[in-house]
């Protein structure tokens, strides 16, 4: 049987792709960078749960001192609290789990101001800078982390914009 151009071609093609598939497999090794994103991720995933938290606790103090803002302020907190949840239920790992979906720990909230508008004003404030953090932590995150970062952040400015929407004047 003689070769031809085409079946030397065509065998050598398939050697060569069945040695390049053969040296793929010996370096099928862990990756030592994973378990470092997988740390990081953890981290974030964390840092995210407890700025909810904060953020949380923030709205309390807020409904606590100013009763009146409950019917704006309670459907804004509800879909924080979900947030947190859902920072803290994502956790993959056991330990982070366990720290994450444990009692979560308080921050420090900051002072409520006395008036009502200065208080929606304020939260609105933390909403907004907590959705921006959020915003660029997405370059650093995996696609499960970002999508949830980003639809949490998305959240945070439409709840500063509810917030202080009553300020705007009416459009014409």
């Amino acid at each position: 049987m003689a070769l031809t151009r085409r079946t030397t071609l065509l065998a050598g093609a398939a050697l060569g792709g069945a040695a390049l598939l053969a040296g793929c497999a010996d370096d099928a090794g862990p990756d030592p960078r994973a378990a470092e994103r997988s740390a990081a991720a953890e981290r974030l995933r964390n840092r995210a749960a407890h700025d909810s938290t904060a953020l949380l606790a923030r709205y309390d103090a807020t409904l606590a001192a100013h009763p009146a803002l409950a019917g704006r302020l309670r459907p804004l907190r509800a879909e924080v609290a979900r947030h947190t949840e859902a920072f803290t239920s994502t956790a993959s790992s056991p330990s982070a789990s366990a720290s994450a979906s444990g009692a979560p720990r308080r921050a420090a909230t900051p002072p409520v101001p006395p008036d009502e508008r200065d208080a929606r004003t304020a939260l609105a404030d933390a909403e907004r800078t907590l959705a921006d953090a959020r915003t660029a932590a997405l370059l650093s995150a995996p696609p499960e982390l970002a999508r949830l970062l980003a639809s949490v952040a998305a959240a945070g400015a439409a709840h500063a914009y509810l917030l202080t929407a009553a300020e705007r004047p009416a459009a014409p």
